[in-house]
């Protein structure tokens, strides 16, 4: 997967994101692409160590303050409104304020991430309320919105009424929100915080010293206390109280260090079918572009002009051919991918029509733009409704998606040059490159005797050789399979059933919560031809994972049906994770409660929970929730059909067999 973004990565550091992001959100490509499990884009939150000399020139410009400027300890953070790890936080940074008083300040700067459609305007919002010197008023009230986890807490209209709530001009308040210089200030912090390496929210400079993440009191006890000691030193010194700050960070690093040379990675290239799905660009093309992509990804709106340009240049010479690649954290993202094929079913020029349309207003995405988008392209309505909600549209994306984790295109934006592998958002000279390199080639075949329709294949048979492939390296639409084993984990289900589906997943991450329908789905609708096999996967940045998946594992030593039964309370109030609430649950389903309690105060289960995260790391489980299907590997909460596709295609194999 990808690393090293040159700008600013939205991230919300520990949050779940999509197919469930283990440890951080975002491999990442060089100029960002979100991937289907994201790894640490930066350091999974984590503090500077007490009296790290590692300390950065974090200025303080004119963000909104809150306490004395001639406090020993200041805390910079970066922050997003909507993030829920930002207003998981919060109760710490009271704790913070409590115990230590005048001794510190804290100071506020706005990074509203992209995966946040409402974090934006209640950004803009604050810096308004900040204009009649009610920022932290502002402040309190949205994070408190966030904390209710409500999903429409932060709409715009909520927004205003709390504008309203805390006295604001509301005249002046809508003229400030919308004045360009509001969203200056939110650029400015955010290329602010792009220089610093605080690539996600929250983040936190203290005097310096960078804590990443919704840590602990502890951990932020632990930096605090090293830089009151750096601070008492410098007064003691001579230096003055109101010049401390900036005496502590004079000699700050500017940015994060930069990373050791690497050497380049060898060349990739893969035998990519380019389907028959949307394409646009030379009816006889030279080059053909495959592209995964996901019209909720930033990325892969930041790269639309890069293509447009590639178009114009090389009309006559190139295709781009679309494939879908809808990430389980963009919650829009499938929709608007069902939205934009049921209008590939009424023409490819529908399909384009529709494809510009979600890109240029990519923020509004909803059910109702796609309808108002559907009549602006001049669609068969009534066909249209039809096909975006039918099977046939769903397995068309379900192979889309599949077919991607084969070849390698496991995040958005990723590019195949005539099979040569371009990650990420990149730029028009790098594609250029790679292009005219191609057409290169291409001119010396044709003059060869090539011919037209053979062109393309043989241009990527001998890319991947000379990337050190056999040219039937990825054989067009062939699922791998990895041999994953149930052992003696939690099942429903007979064990004599043709289809086995593997699941590992967090008791705390969402989209296995949302994926628990479809898995009941999948069996009533297949009962007695298949078996669903648990293994725990608890994600490090979710504090209630582990802790619940050792009440469940304790109650699987009392019985499969027991570990079902925790199981499903366990899902089915999500929020309500605690010790309390698993030991409720525990006496609720008639277990020996001292038996399962004295098993989870010793951790019996570790053993277990340890060795289903090793063997899933193994086979590139390392998101959840993750799937497989007779050892297909099927990534995040997808729809019902895309289960039925593979497991129909393996009950058919079954009795081809037979």
């Amino acid at each position: 997967m990808k690393s090293n973004w040159n700008v600013f990565v939205a991230v919300c550091v520990g949050a779940v994101a999509g197919f469930a992001i283990r440890d951080q959100m975002a491999k990442s490509s060089s100029l960002g692409s979100p991937l289907r499990n994201p790894q640490p884009a930066v350091p999974a939150p984590s503090a500077a160590p007490p009296g790290s000399d590692q300390v950065y020139k974090v200025t303080l410009g004119d963000a909104p303050q809150k306490g004395s400027a001639e406090a020993k300890v200041t805390i910079v953070e970066w922050s997003d409104f909507q993030c829920p790890f930002c207003g998981r936080v919060i109760d710490t940074l009271h704790q913070i304020e409590r115990n230590y008083g005048s001794d510190v300040r804290f100071v506020f700067k706005h990074n509203p991430l992209p995966m946040h459609p409402d974090a934006p305007y209640a950004a803009k919002a604050a810096i308004a309320a900040e204009k009649q010197g009610k920022f932290w008023q502002m402040h309190d009230k949205l994070f408190e919105a966030n904390n209710s986890r409500q999903p429409d807490a932060l709409k715009q209209d909520k927004v205003d009424a709390m504008a309203r709530d805390i006295g604001l001009d509301m005249e002046r308040y809508q003229r400030d929100l919308n004045g360009p210089e509001t969203a200056q200030a939110i650029r400015d912090d955010q290329v602010q915080a792009a220089k610093l390496g605080a690539n996600g929210t929250p983040h936190f400079f203290i005097d310096g010293a960078r804590v990443s993440g919704a840590m602990p009191y502890e951990s932020f006890k632990a930096v605090i206390e090293a830089q009151l000691r750096r601070a008492n030193a410098a007064l003691a010194s001579g230096v003055q109280k109101k010049d401390l700050y900036e005496h502590l960070i004079k000699d700050g690093q500017s940015g994060p260090p930069a990373p050791p040379p690497q050497a380049a990675p060898p060349p990739q290239a893969r035998n990519v079918d380019p389907g028959d799905g949307p394409w646009t660009g030379a009816k006889k093309p030279k080059v053909t572009i495959v592209e995964w992509s996901d019209f909720q990804c930033p990325y892969c709106s930041r790269v639309e002009p890069t293509l447009k340009q590639i178009l114009e240049t090389y009309k006559d010479d190139v295709r781009i051919v679309w494939r879908n690649e809808p990430l389980g954290f963009h919650p829009n993202a499938m929709p608007a991918a069902k939205a934009a094929m049921a209008a590939f079913k009424q023409g490819n020029d529908k399909f384009w029509k529709m494809h510009a349309l979600m890109f240029a207003h990519q923020n509004e995405l909803s059910e109702a733009k796609y309808e108002e988008w559907a009549k602006e392209a001049g669609l068969n309505l009534a066909q249209w409704r039809k096909d975006k909600e039918s099977p046939e549209i769903a397995a068309l994306i379900a192979k889309d998606n599949s077919y991607a984790q084969q070849v390698g295109a496991e995040g958005t934006p990723s590019f195949f040059v005539n099979g040569k592998f371009i990650s990420g958002a990149m730029p028009f000279e790098t594609f250029k490159g790679a292009i005219d390199e191609q057409i290169r080639k291409a001119d010396e075949l044709l003059k060869k005797g090539t011919r037209q329709e053979k062109l393309y294949q043989a241009l990527v048979e001998e890319n991947v050789k000379a990337a050190g492939g056999s040219p039937q390296a990825a054989a067009p639409e062939v699922e791998q399979k990895f041999d994953v084993q149930a052992g003696n984990a939690p099942a429903k289900g007979p064990k004599t059933a043709p289809v086995t589906i593997i699941e590992f997943s967090d008791f705390q991450c969402p989209y296995c919560g949302r994926a628990q329908s479809t898995l009941k789905q999948v069996m009533d609708q297949y009962a007695g031809k298949v078996r669903l096999v648990w293994k725990n996967q608890p994600l490090s940045f979710h504090p209630n994972a582990m802790p619940a998946a050792e009440a469940a594992m304790a109650a699987f030593e009392q019985g499969n049906d027991q570990f079902w039964e925790m199981h499903d309370r366990l899902f089915a109030k999500q929020q309500e994770l605690s010790p309390a609430y698993y030991e409720q649950v525990a006496k609720e389903i008639g277990l020996d409660v001292a038996k399962w309690k004295a098993s989870v105060e010793s951790h019996g289960g570790q053993a277990v929970i340890q060795a289903d995260m090793s063997a899933g790391n193994a086979v590139g489980a390392n998101g959840t929730p993750t799937f497989f299907i007779n050892g297909k590997r099927l990534v995040g909460a997808m729809p019902f059909e895309s289960f039925k596709q593979v497991i129909d295609e393996e009950l058919s194999s079954r009795v081809a067999k037979k």
